[in-house]
């Protein structure tokens, strides 16, 4: 009987496609020429902003004015990066500034008039978020009551809970030291440069891990000097940062100091970094963007699009309390007008502007930070130029509506170049 030998097959190493930093540039440019712009318009704005008024008013790039940017924009961005997973759906959230001011009534009612510690009444205002989220969650998926229509009933609902909350035009301060800090105390010099340099050094582990692994299994990675650029890109942006907020900006030094990283940035880089996790790294973020792109092929596909439904209106909901709490925190207090004004309109305004999409589907949390900036350098930098109300919003509204309408041209483009 004959036998036969059998030679093991050797596997040839799979090839790992690379791209030069030049079809790299060509490959973004091309995206951008389809109506891929993501946040482009919103990076560029800020830094046209940034020189006018650098030039029209030399005090706006002071360490304090810098400083002042992250507190006056905290609140707006926070509320922003919850409306970004309603947005990510088509959906709209008209009652998010109520809901923030809803839920600083809360913690405000709970921490001066009925004595509870701080951390009791922070959870019982976020509980509160949540609360109002899943209702108006439960409205919209299970009742099919249009977004807009239940929101708006909303926006007038928690309007007068809040009067009710502080019996009318009462001013409720709040006066805890742990609340108080949130948006008016910084971080000790040296460890605003810790958590930079842990920043940067986790972004980079990120970067190159996602390198290597995409050149493991043979999938199309990105140029490592382009990796390398990035890396340094954000240590430059972020020393410059620490470095600038680590000056000092008090008046009169000697009778007291007043140095460092706001402790609310920390609290807005945390929520970024799992925010972005979320949307971009789980399962749960990616039958958000399916759910936005098509919801009846998302259903078909077999995702529970009303739980996915309800969970945005959390989300956004939850955010709108923390939000609601660095308000209180900035203030000091609470009063009829919390979570009212231009709140609203400044935190949608932020979420268009830094690149989400009003039709759904597109979008990330970190438009959110990128329009608050804008929104933020705008108001500061009227307020330091003495422009009348009137004006600022006249403009505001202006660089919304042409975040809307790159928005809408961009889609129309994408369509044409098939690139949707």
């Amino acid at each position: 009987m004959s036998t036969s030998t059998t030679k093991a097959v050797r596997k040839e190493p799979v090839p790992v496609p690379t791209r030069t930093v030049g079809e790299h540039v060509r490959d973004y440019v091309a995206r951008v020429r389809g109506g891929d712009i993501g946040a482009l318009p919103a990076v560029l704005g800020l830094v046209v902003l940034c020189v006018f008024f650098a030039i029209m008013r030399g005090s706006f790039l002071s360490a304090g004015n810098f400083a002042n940017l992250f507190t006056q924009g905290a609140a707006i961005t926070l509320i922003a990066m919850g409306l970004v997973f309603v947005l990510l759906l088509g959906e709209i959230d008209l009652s998010a500034g109520f809901a923030s001011g809803v839920c600083a009534a809360v913690l405000a009612v709970l921490t001066t008039l009925h004595g509870w510690p701080w951390y009791a009444s922070v959870l019982a205002s976020v509980g509160t978020g949540v609360v109002i989220g899943l209702v108006l969650g439960f409205l919209v998926a299970k009742v099919g009551i249009p977004s807009f229509v239940v929101t708006l009933a909303a926006f007038l609902g928690f309007q007068g809970l809040v009067l009710i909350l502080i019996k009318g035009g009462t001013n409720i301060s709040v006066r805890d030291d742990v609340l108080v800090a949130i948006a008016n105390r910084n971080l000790p010099p040296w460890l605003g440069w810790v958590l930079a340099v842990v920043g940067v050094a986790g972004y980079a582990l990120v970067q190159l891990r996602r390198h290597r692994s995409r050149s493991a299994r043979g999938l199309t990675a990105d140029p490592f000097p382009v990796v390398l650029f990035r890396i340094g890109a954000l240590a430059v942006i972020v020393g410059v940062m620490v470095y600038i907020l680590n000056l000092e900006r008090s008046i009169n030094t000697l009778i007291s100091s007043l140095r460092g990283v706001p402790i609310v940035v920390p609290i807005i880089v945390v929520l970024l970094v799992v925010w972005s996790f979320v949307l971009q790294r789980t399962a749960y973020g990616r039958h958000i963007y399916a759910v936005g792109g098509n919801k009846e092929a998302a259903r078909r596909a077999g995702i529970n699009v009303d739980r996915i439904r309800i969970s945005v209106f959390v989300i956004c909901s939850t955010m709108a309390s923390i939000g609601g709490i660095v308000a209180v925190s900035r203030a000091n207090s609470v009063d009829a007008n919390t979570g009212g004004s231009n709140v609203l309109l400044y935190a949608v305004g932020a979420a268009v502007i830094g690149g989400t999409s009003l039709f759904g589907g597109k979008g990330r949390v970190l438009d959110a930070v990128l329009g608050g900036a804008v929104i933020a350098v705008i108001d500061n930098g009227m307020g330091l130029l003495n422009v009348s109300s009137g004006t600022k919003y006249v403009f505001t509204g202006v660089v919304l509506l042409g975040a809307a309408m790159i928005d809408a041209l961009s889609r129309r483009r994408a369509a044409a170049t098939g690139n949707r």
